[in-house]
């Protein structure tokens, strides 16, 4: 036992030190040596919510810390669990969400001589290159300042993940150092400091924008983790300066916003002469900004709290580095105060590329509701009009197709309404994120998944339905990894084959959710409200044609494509040599 709640346990110590910063809640799967680690964790008054998969909880701790800027915390066991859960802590430090991984290890000793211990690993030193800092805690005295540097470390400049390596002994171990002999566990004071850009830059940056005949800011989930939508919708609405979101900043500024540009992606991207990035990144989701989706005499602004994104793929012509809340509450009134307004005619042309744009999305649209193959319109309209009418209802999305269509259809009001797979584009973050989403908020959640993406983390469907969460996974089900038409060789199933006719929604019944099978558009229709309203756990098993659905979606330009063919008979029985 890890002792009782008046030991100074390594592990009475570790969850004093998590409250005392405001810490409360725990997710993770517990086994040797973390038990009654996670027991104690609920006898001293945490959340604790246990999982089916490390990767899941772990996934779901990395979205709690984007929700409230506060370092989520997940719990795994020695190295095998430890290994599941790191791809989900290299996920959160790539997307910026602020997370402690905590798991038991082995002894020092017992590592470094190669002994063989139970579940041995160096997961210390494993964890190092996949996350903003690993630090290992060797000594029960010294819990409380681990804590403190993980927290600080997690959520300060750039946000990320960060392992904290526990030994079995460290958690049993008790300090009986006098309170004067070290740090004890302690509150943080300001642990992700306020960085404000100098006035140089301000009117560097100022001066590059008002001289823009055709401007263009580019919203990246930084700027809505950051909460700056405050600044950002007053900076479009006093210079009419339009917008294109990135898909977690979708609702900084409401996607029927007459200043968006996302329906002209194509259109703004490769003429703007000024490009404004607030809390995005150049990488690969932007092209790197290169020509021709970009503008290749486009300068560009880029605010950032981390200068090392400055220049990673092109010049940046005025670069703002602090907190984006800092740097637009300076920007944004010295911007104002030239009286600086985007030109009508840019206006123009994007409005009316937009409306080109949307009456052809809106005939696919239509078309998708009345199509004799069901297909993504038809399923995911209902949910559309849905979310028109409650902004305030969560949405989760992963997989191809699904993600890029149910992106382009579902309008968001709110911000940090929506989550997906991020910068990495990793499959299997659904069902942890919509757990998360469902406790950390209270709301109703949608988790919009493609069958592919399900299956990485569909045992979670217990978590949920164990928890009673209010959540509906809808599953569009094509039958295949992109799409279920995927056979290249007789007899045998294709590389991206699936079933079509799986009863994905049979999970939730099993759990004691509620389960929903729909093939037409009139059945999702009369269902999906009916079944989101209820607030019950539950799936909606969505099958659509699987002819419906490109390989990898808006990406296929990612995936290198072979000369296929088979092979002649010679090659064959070389082959089979």
């Amino acid at each position: 036992m890890v002792g009782n709640s008046l030991t100074k346990t390594g592990a009475n110590l570790l969850i004093e030190a998590l409250q005392k910063n405001n810490i409360n809640r725990m997710y993770g799967i517990v086994g040797i040596p973390v038990t009654d680690l996670a027991r104690l964790a609920e006898l001293r008054g945490m959340k604790y919510y246990g999982f089916r998969r490390e990767d899941s909880a772990v996934n779901a701790a990395a979205a709690t810390g984007y929700l409230t800027q506060k370092p989520g915390v997940a719990l795994t066991v020695s190295a095998p669990g430890f290994l599941n859960g790191l791809t989900a802590l290299a996920q959160a430090t790539k997307n910026c969400f602020p997370l402690i991984m905590i798991s038991g290890s082995s002894e020092r000793h017992i590592i470094d001589l190669s002994q063989g211990d139970y579940e041995g690993l160096d997961q210390y030193n494993a964890a190092k290159p996949f996350c903003k800092k690993a630090y290992r805690v060797d000594r029960a005295e010294d819990m409380g300042l681990a804590v403190a540097r993980a927290i600080r470390t997690a959520v300060s400049g750039r946000p990320g993940g960060v392992y904290l390596d526990i030994p079995a002994d460290t958690i049993v171990q008790e300090d009986d150092t006098s309170d004067q002999a070290n740090l004890g566990v302690y509150k943080l004071v300001d642990p992700a400091p306020k960085q404000i850009p100098n006035d140089e830059a301000i009117s560097r940056a100022v001066d590059l924008i008002k001289n823009a005949k055709k401007p263009l800011i580019i919203l990246g989930k930084g700027a809505a983790y950051d909460r700056t939508e405050k600044q950002v919708q007053q900076l479009v609405a006093k210079t009419n300066i339009p917008f294109l979101p990135m898909s977690m900043a979708k609702g900084l500024i409401p996607d029927d916003s007459p200043h968006s540009a996302a329906a002209a992606r194509s259109l703004s991207l490769r003429n703007a002469d000024v490009v404004i990035v607030i809390g995005a990144r150049l990488n690969w989701m932007l092209s790197y900004g290169n020509a021709p989706q970009f503008n290749p005499h486009a300068k560009f602004v880029q605010l950032d709290i981390d200068a090392t994104q400055f220049d990673s793929s092109q010049p940046i012509s005025a670069p703002l580095q602090g907190d984006l809340k800092s740097i637009l509450d300076k920007l944004v009134p010295a911007l104002l105060a030239t009286g600086y307004q985007a030109p009508e005619t840019w206006l123009e042309q994007i409005a009316q590329d937009t409306e080109k744009n949307d009456k052809k999305f809106a005939q696919r649209i239509a078309n998708g509701k009345v199509a004799q193959k069901f297909g993504y319109y038809g399923a995911i309209a209902p949910i559309a009009e849905y979310f028109q009418q409650h902004p305030d209802t969560y949405l989760v999305s992963e997989g191809a197709n699904t993600l890029d269509i149910g992106r382009d259809m579902i309008g968001m009001q709110l911000p940090r309404h929506r989550l997906d797979t991020g910068t990495w584009g990793v499959m299997g973050v659904g069902l942890g994120y919509a757990i998360a989403a469902a406790v950390e908020t209270g709301k109703h959640v949608v988790a919009l998944d493609g069958d592919s993406a399900f299956g990485f983390d569909g045992m979670e469907i217990e978590t949920i339905c164990r928890y009673k969460l209010p959540i509906t996974v809808v599953i569009i089900n094509n039958g295949g990894i992109y799409n279920g038409i995927g056979q290249v060789v007789p007899n045998q199933l294709g590389p991206t084959t699936l079933d079509p006719t799986a009863r994905y929604d049979l999970m939730a019944k099993a759990f004691g959710g509620d389960n929903y099978f729909v093939s037409n558009y009139d059945e999702m229709k009369n269902t999906f409200a009916r079944a989101v309203d209820s607030g019950r756990p539950n799936i909606i098993n969505v099958q659509i044609a699987p002819s419906m659905g490109k390989e990898s979606g808006h990406i296929g330009n990612l995936n290198p494509k072979l000369n296929l063919r088979p092979l002649e008979e010679n090659e064959r029985s070389h082959h089979n040599d």
